[in-house]
């Protein structure tokens, strides 16, 4: 195994200049300072045959080709336990806006329409008391639902696998079938992973079950919802507003969900703090130090590629 220091590491997107620093004190590292997404043939041709490890600078990893890394003895990581809290506040941003057309009110009042107030004047939903539906109990998930209770929101969810009988109640959260959740739910916060059971997850059939004073959030997977429908639903009014952080084919977004003043629209800003997105090139930097130095990753997706 070469020396740490003469280690090369590449990094396809500029991050923080601490994690820049940490990991130049440590290997040869080389920043790709081009626009945008790396493009695959250089990123190829760069990595090469010697390529060791892959360090996902996100929780999600179906951008990853998990099999192929495997198959070649590639270890790939993520960095799971440090967007929990930023990505929880976000969807409680979203939630709040969507509910109390917060973009909404800042676009009317930016394109100086004259106003009036009045006792209907941008009616919006009551967050307050209302019940949240959380679909998907992983960390993100059990964040969400923890900040409910200062807003004395009852929780229900749905996951893959029911929490035991002292965890619900601990988080005060009730079990619901997906369909039942929806059609219960004053508002509903996604935070399943992608896969192929989860791809379009809710779309026209699920949105029709919610109420007409619902609100959808998602700040988990774009392909989760089907944008279409979502649009669709939102012209009839049921739900009665979303807020979307991620989306099917980013950074395209439907053009018919920009149209609609009930869809609140954020660019992917889950972990968009800088405390976060610090913390989550250093665990990276972790990742791939650990992996150069012969030790196992503490975020390894693929043990079966340690061999």
């Amino acid at each position: 195994m070469p020396a740490l220091a003469d280690a090369a590491v590449l990094v396809t997107r500029g991050m923080p200049e601490r994690v820049h620093r940490h990991l130049a004190e440590r290997c040869r590292l080389e920043v790709w300072e081009g626009e945008g997404v790396m493009p695959r043939a250089e990123l190829l041709d760069r990595a090469g045959p010697g390529l060791r490890v892959v360090a996902n600078f996100a929780v999600g990893h179906d951008n990853l080709d998990l099999e192929a890394c495997t198959a070649r003895g590639v270890q790939a990581t993520n960095t799971p336990d440090v967007v929990t809290e930023a990505t929880a506040d976000l969807a409680w941003a979203l939630l709040l806006a969507a509910a109390r057309r917060v973009a909404e009110g800042d676009r009317f009042l930016r394109a100086r329409r004259p106003w009036v107030w009045g006792p209907e004047f941008f009616l919006g939903f009551e967050v307050h008391g209302k019940t949240l539906g959380v679909i998907g109990l992983g960390r993100i998930g059990r964040a969400v639902a923890r900040r409910a209770a200062g807003f004395g929101m009852p929780v229900l969810y749905t996951a893959r696998h029911r929490l035991p009988p002292e965890d619900e109640a601990a988080l005060g959260a009730a079990w619901r079938e997906l369909d039942e959740l929806l059609a219960e739910a004053d508002f509903v916060s996604i935070h399943t992973g992608l896969s192929p059971a989860t791809r379009h997850l809710i779309g026209a059939e699920r949105l029709a079950r919610m109420k007409p004073t619902a609100v959808l959030v998602n700040t988990a997977r774009g392909p989760i919802v089907d944008e279409a429908a979502l649009a669709a639903a939102l012209r009839t009014g049921r739900p009665g507003a979303a807020g979307l952080d991620v989306f099917e084919r980013e950074p395209e977004v439907h053009p018919d969900l920009l149209e609609l003043d009930n869809a609140t629209i954020v660019p992917h800003l889950g972990t968009s703090t800088l405390e976060t997105r610090v913390a989550m090139g250093m665990s990276a930097a972790d990742n791939l130090l650990a992996a150069l130095e012969g030790r196992r990753p503490p975020n390894l997706l693929n043990p079966d590629a340690l061999g």
